[in-house]
């Protein structure tokens, strides 16, 4: 009997998928060549703040939004990465200064302690998940919370990495092309994860626990795998922004970064990965703007005005600016099925 040769239709849709994911890559490692050397200093500056902020976003809207849990540590997990980033980098150009002067060594020490340091929120992440994600609700946010304290004081306390006084003169080794090389990383990471069958018992976990249960899903083993995920990609924004800023110190991980990270996803939409980005350039940028403010008047009104705008959006907007959407659910049908392999829109309130 002749087999009639199969077209892999769905081969096709996945390479379609990943170079629509590729092509924005190699425009950024085009654009680091340049960007870094033409634009201005400060907006440059805040162009890679809002690149890690969307890693942040991202990797918590897998935990708060897809999973419907509720974590207020995430800048705990920051904190490890960028701490063990930062203090193993140190060591090295110290040993090696003639590391700094070679930009292949340079960016493979950089990938490395980025590893690392994503490695060590993981496994942060599997300690205080494993016990905690067995609780739901308010118990679980007051665990996670902290957590946070609790990585904090231990910095505030180990002189290794400089305790209360903070770490200085980290190697400057992030760059336009690292960090936004990594939103791309993480946003097709999470996008994947959330399609994948994994996605799917993570979505279960958070429309019905007890039914997900009960169709054979192990809901505690779930919900610490996107725990892990999610801290692994926070401690990697941390290894960035500690290669970038070149000083941590353990006020820069209190609650309040935590509150800021949070209010990015809840913005954008808990479920969706466009909102994080969306959501996470918007907050940045506002807090730029409001900086003279705070100059002027020697006071800080982040969050004054962060609260006002989660009160706004909850009584207009409930479930976010993009609700549980894609910005793929608003292209064209043809476009979005070249783009995705699925002509199907997401449901779920915009």
């Amino acid at each position: 009997m002749t087999k009639t040769p199969s077209t892999h239709p769905k081969g096709q849709s996945g390479l379609r998928t990943l170079w629509v994911w590729l092509a924005p890559l190699a425009v950024i490692l085009i654009l680091n060549q340049f960007i870094g050397d033409q634009m201005d200093p400060y907006f440059y500056t805040i162009l890679m703040y809002a690149g890690i902020n969307i890693i942040l976003a991202v990797s918590l809207n897998l935990v708060n939004g897809f999973t419907g849990q509720f974590s207020m540590g995430h800048a705990g997990f920051m904190s490890v990465g960028g701490y063990l980033a930062a203090f193993i980098t140190t060591h090295v150009v110290s040993a090696n200064p003639e590391i700094m002067n070679n930009p292949v060594q340079g960016n493979l020490l950089l990938f490395g302690t980025l590893l690392l340091g994503g490695t060590g929120a993981a496994i942060a992440g599997y300690i205080v998940g494993l016990p905690s994600l067995r609780l739901k609700g308010d118990y679980l946010a007051i665990v996670t919370l902290g957590f946070g304290e609790i990585i904090r004081v231990i910095i505030l306390n180990v002189d290794a990495i400089g305790g209360a006084r903070g770490m200085p003169n980290i190697p400057s080794l992030t760059s336009f092309g690292w960090v936004y090389s990594l939103v791309i990383v993480t946003t097709f990471a999470v996008w994947r994860l959330v399609n994948s069958a994994h996605g799917r018992a993570f979505l279960s976990v958070r429309e019905d626990e007890i039914a997900a249960e009960s169709m054979g899903v192990n809901t505690t083993k779930t919900k610490v795998r996107a725990f892990v995920i999610g801290a692994f990609f926070a401690g990697v924004a941390g290894g960035l922004f500690a290669h970038y800023l070149r000083y941590l110190n353990p006020a820069t991980f209190d609650f309040n970064r935590s509150f800021e990270i949070i209010i990015m996803v809840v913005l954008g939409g808990m479920g969706s990965v466009t909102g994080s980005i969306v959501a996470a350039v918007l907050l940045t940028v506002l807090k730029e703007a409001l900086r003279p403010l705070q100059e002027l008047t020697r006071l800080d009104f982040r969050m004054v005005i962060y609260s006002l705008m989660l009160i706004i959006l909850m009584l207009t907007k409930p479930n976010g600016l993009f609700g549980t959407r894609e910005i793929s659910d608003f292209l064209p049908e043809g476009l979005r099925k070249k783009i995705t392999g699925s002509n199907k829109p997401k449901e779920g309130a915009a």
